[in-house]
């Protein structure tokens, strides 16, 4: 069967081939009215617009890139997965980079990887601002998490909030000493704002949180890095009833190694997440998390980034979300 073209619109609309392409490049000084018929007429005859052309014709490929650390923390995966699809959602196609370390990271900001996108939307483990070395981005570029620099588009998430809300959550039901699971990091202990938020909970309460009781494994963000973490405090034989994850993906190593030790949860030891990813509600028990509200960040961004390949020009922007407690099985109240 033949495929529709712009002339079949033209004819349908009454207008001539160039009008279409005008109205489909959503080039200005197109009446409303014409506009209203051509875009009916693409409808009724069901066109459906050539997007190399198009790029080729606007000087614009359509497509994104999207930037992530890794794919083997379900919470970069899933955040990956609903970028792209909301893109689609909103006509333009994706390229997927994989930018592990702090070089791959600045070569993506700075395009050496991702030329062939119109714009890019970066989930960092680095800082983006010394990648672009404090100069705004020569393109559209947002930032998906992490801090705000005022120097590019930033949705920053809720993290100071969701940790604070997790663990006040376990203090709540009467837990007392509670362990960290974190990220390793070049400063040898805790930062950011999920420590802050963990630190805050237990000031609330009265407590000092115990630096003993503060651990990491060897690598960042990975299951294994949480068993290894969790398996040398529990050697140390020191007494903790909670633990907090930094992310979802260290908390289900903790679990693991908590169950392999025989230590029972929620009954000896209440375990907590940070991200809500998919895999918290299939863990042996139900993990609770902290949701960072990712289907909104993911809006926003997406929504910035279209407003700057639209022509806007300003200084770097920030957009924050909230973060909300999802309990489960993990974190249930001691029994009397």
């Amino acid at each position: 069967m033949r495929r529709p073209t712009l002339d079949d619109v033209a004819a349908v609309a009454g207008v001539s081939a160039k009008t279409v392409s005008n109205v489909l490049l959503e080039r200005p000084h197109v009446a409303a009215a014409t506009r209203a018929r051509v875009l009916a007429a693409v409808e009724q005859v069901g066109y459906r617009v050539n997007r190399a052309g198009r790029g080729l014709a606007s000087g614009r490929s359509g497509r994104i890139a999207v930037v992530v650390p890794n794919l083997h923390q379900p919470y970069f995966a899933e955040t990956a997965e609903r970028l792209i699809l909301e893109l689609a959602d909103r006509g333009l196609t994706s390229t997927l980079r994989i930018a592990p370390d702090r070089q791959t990271e600045r070569d993506a900001v700075r395009g050496r990887t991702t030329a062939d996108a119109d714009g890019v939307i970066i989930c960092p483990h680095f800082s983006v601002p010394d990648a672009l070395d404090g100069a705004p981005p020569a393109r559209p570029l947002v930032q998906l998490g992490g801090g705000a620099s005022g120097l590019v588009d930033t949705v920053v998430m809720g993290e100071r909030e969701g940790a604070e809300a997790a663990t006040r959550h376990l203090l709540d039901t009467g837990r007392r000493r509670l362990a960290l699971v974190w990220n390793a990091s070049p400063a040898g202990a805790p930062t950011g704002e999920r420590y802050e938020g963990f630190v805050a909970a237990h000031h609330a309460h009265g407590l000092e949180p115990d630096p003993a009781l503060m651990v990491a494994g060897s690598d960042w963000d990975r299951r294994a890095s949480g068993y290894e973490a969790m398996t040398g405090l529990l050697r140390t034989g020191l007494p903790f009833d909670g633990v907090v994850g930094v992310n979802d993906a260290v908390a289900v190593g903790a679990l693991r190694a908590l169950r392999r030790h025989g230590v029972r949860v929620p009954e000896d030891v209440a375990v907590t997440g940070f991200d809500d990813t998919d895999e918290a509600g299939f863990t042996v028990p139900p993990l609770t998390s902290v949701s960072p509200e990712t289907a909104e960040m993911v809006s926003i961004a997406v929504d910035m980034l279209l407003e700057r390949l639209g022509g806007l020009a300003t200084a770097g922007r920030t957009r924050r979300t909230g973060a909300h407690l999802v309990p489960r099985a993990s974190s249930a109240a001691p029994a009397d």
